[in-house]
């Protein structure tokens, strides 16, 4: 009986592999599948097939058409600099960059007004009071009101109208962020985003280097962050929350005054002083990069930068483009431009964006509740996913089996062009996890740092939507490349966007040289910043002479004409033998263990060998420590030295996967129990590690395990 029942299932699972993945040489290799299965075994499986065949061919999907030729989705300018352009603007070859999708929207002012026009005065920001409460919306035409009274009560505090003023906002992501936005455009302003947990350090030095006189905060702790160390020039705070009396008191003592958003609203409808609406060339925003080291530097970027970054990633994704109708989730820190970028296109499509609860933990509880179509996403997020359901199908062979059937099944279609979340795989293995991100996902833009191609893979099988991956910097306004529909080979970060060119140049010291298709990433573009805001010294060091934005990153050109970034030109260093060390190389390697939730490789000069400070996945080694019945706290399992063992050693045969040389190979770990995270000073707010904020945080460690190596 039990030997019947195994047959049949088999039998089943092979018969709707063969169903869901082709239909070439079907009845054929069904027949083969069938002949070890005799008697009732064998009629139940012929059942099953039957039902099976029925609802494919009922729900068979039709293949996308790919927007450009796949094997060639990169036109190269004549010349020796082998400069790659877009194939979506018909004019790149000439040198020329898209800078908008229509003559009149040339500013982010137009181009939300166009939103307002297509969605017929549709939702538009959305928001929840509570994790129990459903989302509410506000309209475009409301947006837009208090967006105009908002920006009217600035100028009621005695900001003058004009690119010339800067204006701070220091919050997390919410509705009141975009009426802030969108009223400093109504009156040429400019936009300075500070970031959610820079400290009060970095707030003070962007506060007195933009000379702004006006902060929008978001509640108490913030403002007393600012406060902690106030700039001359500082006269104004408006709070969006409520504060506490003490915080007004200290304000006063510093000679700073505090308004309400809402008393800052009622002003200025009260007093509605007439728009000033901004030209393309003036600045939009001064947008400031976390940095590794020292003080941030001010990417200025004007109306054209952003709205020509906006619209060389509309062209790119077709008619996959959000639309009226659409909904996008917003949890990414909307001071770094992927967000900004993100929430800009959608607004000027006339979809609608609802905001997350503030509340990382709660991202789940939030996506269930707004159930949005396009997301915005990183790789820290998808690769949590992909570890976590790993983890948990390694305790079971058949959950195991079932889901390396379901991905063959659903990959196969995916090469095919085909991208659904209707199929049988999806019904039985794949929907928690597409009920986790709201059940109605259609698109998802990923940036910021690398994806492995195990996990975009994985995600465009079980997510049953669009993954786009796209490489980008804050200096070019966010895109740079973007992966075209209808290309699902992973690997790359896909071609150039519209409104811009890249070429590669030498770097001999790395032995990377453009003639052999390799070399940094330099660009030029009509998304290129204009300089860095009373930097001339470090603008003239990343824009050259002849416009070129030189990224610090290492490339590489595909056959197809796409990109592969494969290396970083900073942050490397030379071991006592001579041979370069490039620490981040090492750890988008090491990162793939199943044990490893982040990691820090480290070497100096004087050592021969390099070290890493690791912090375990506490789930898998949790996991692994009762299978293995070794008790205690994750703290007590990274003192034990089989646990040691087990990641060291699981590190190294993804080094040797990866193809690291042996001394690129660390020789000693060191297991630390708390990640790295923006509260504890050891990544950006964009999720970069601080590196020398970590080497000098982990110092007695790392001292400590080259004393033993010696």
């Amino acid at each position: 009986m039990i030997s019947a029942f195994r047959n049949h299932i088999t039998a089943w699972f092979k018969a709707a592999t063969i169903i869901m993945s082709n239909t070439t040489g079907f009845f054929d290799e069904i027949e083969e599948s069938l002949q070890c299965v005799g008697g009732t075994a064998g009629a139940v499986a012929l059942t099953a097939l039957a039902a099976g065949t029925a609802y494919y061919l009922s729900t068979r999907p039709v293949p996308d058409k790919p927007l450009v030729p796949l094997d060639n989705q990169c036109p190269i300018e004549d010349g020796p600099e082998q400069i790659h352009v877009s194939k979506f603007y018909k004019e790149a070859k000439d040198g020329k960059f898209v800078s908008c999708l229509e003559d009149d929207v040339r500013t982010l002012y137009q181009s939300f007004r166009k939103g307002s026009h297509a969605s017929n005065n549709g939702p538009c920001l959305g928001w929840r009071d509570n994790l129990q409460s459903p989302y509410q919306w506000m309209n475009f035409n409301e947006t837009l009101l208090r967006a105009k009274n908002f920006g009217s009560g600035l100028i009621s505090l005695g900001l003058r109208p004009g690119p010339a003023t800067f204006i701070g906002i220091y919050s997390q992501n919410r509705p009141e962020w975009i009426l802030f936005e969108q009223g400093c455009y109504c009156y040429s302003l400019v936009v300075v985003p500070l970031y959610d947990t820079l400290g009060p350090d970095a707030c003070a030095f962007i506060v007195e280097q933009t000379e702004m006189q006006v902060v929008v905060v978001e509640d108490d702790k913030k403002v007393n962050q600012l406060l902690d160390k106030p700039s001359r020039s500082l006269r104004k705070i408006v709070v969006i929350k409520e504060v506490r009396p003490a915080t007004l008191q200290r304000a006063k003592n510093v000679g700073v005054d505090v308004h309400t958003f809402d008393e800052v609203e009622k002003l200025g409808a009260i007093n509605d002083y007439p728009e000033l609406e901004p030209k393309a060339s003036d600045l939009c925003t001064v947008c400031y990069t976390s940095g590794t080291t020292g003080n941030p530097k001010g990417v200025m970027l004007t109306h054209e930068n952003v709205l020509s970054g906006v619209t060389g990633v509309l062209l790119q994704l077709g008619i996959h483009r959000p639309r009226v109708g659409d909904v996008m989730v917003s949890f990414l820190p909307l001071a770094h431009m992927l967000e900004r970028c993100c929430e800009n296109g959608v607004f000027y499509m006339g979809g609608s964006v609802g905001y997350f609860s503030g509340d990382i933990k709660e991202l789940t509880n939030d996506l269930k509740a707004l159930k949005p179509t396009l997301m915005p996403a990183v790789p820290r997020l998808l690769n949590r996913v992909y570890d976590k359901v790993y983890a948990e199908v390694a305790r079971s062979s058949v959950k195991k089996l079932l889901l390396s059937m379901a991905l063959s099944s659903k990959e196969a279609e995916i090469k095919r062009g085909i991208v659904r979340k209707n199929s049988i795989w999806d019904k039985l293995v794949f929907r928690k996890i597409q009920d986790g991100f709201g059940g109605r996902l259609r698109l998802m833009v990923v940036g910021s740092a690398p994806l492995s191609t195990a996990v975009l893979s994985f995600s465009r099988a079980a997510l049953g939507c669009l993954i786009c991956e796209g490489y980008g910097q804050t200096e070019c306004t966010a895109p740079i490349t973007l992966t075209v529909q209808g290309d699902f080979v992973a690997g790359h970060v896909g071609p150039p966007v519209a409104c811009n060119a890249i070429k590669l140049v030498d770097v001999p010291e790395m032995e990377y040289y453009a003639s052999q298709q390799q070399g940094e990433i330099c660009v030029k573009g009509a998304n290129v910043f204009i300089g860095y805001l009373k930097d001339p010294q470090r603008t003239a060091e990343s824009i050259d002479t002849d416009g070129w934005h030189h990224t610090g990153d290492i490339g590489q050109w595909l056959p197809n004409g796409t990109l592969k970034v494969i290396d970083r030109k900073k942050h490397i260093f030379k071991l006592s033998q001579g041979e370069y060390i490039v620490p981040e190389k090492i750890e988008n390697a090491y990162i793939r263990s199943q044990y490893v939730e982040q990691v820090f490789v480290h070497g100096e000069s004087l050592k021969s060998c390099i070290v890493a400070i690791v912090v375990p996945d506490v789930e898998v080694i949790k996991s692994w420590a009762q299978e293995n019945n070794i008790p205690g706290t994750l703290s007590v399992l990274c003192n034990n030295p089989d646990v040691k063992q087990l990641i060291l050693n699981d590190m190294i045969l993804w080094g040797k996967e990866f193809g690291l040389k042996s001394f690129e190979q660390v020789k000693d770990i060191y297991l630390h129990p708390d990640p790295f995270s923006v509260q504890n000073g050891l990544l950006t707010p964009t999720f970069k590690s601080r590196r020398p904020q970590i080497r000098s945080y982990f110092a007695p460690q790392l001292d400590d395990m080259y004393k033993h190596l010696d």
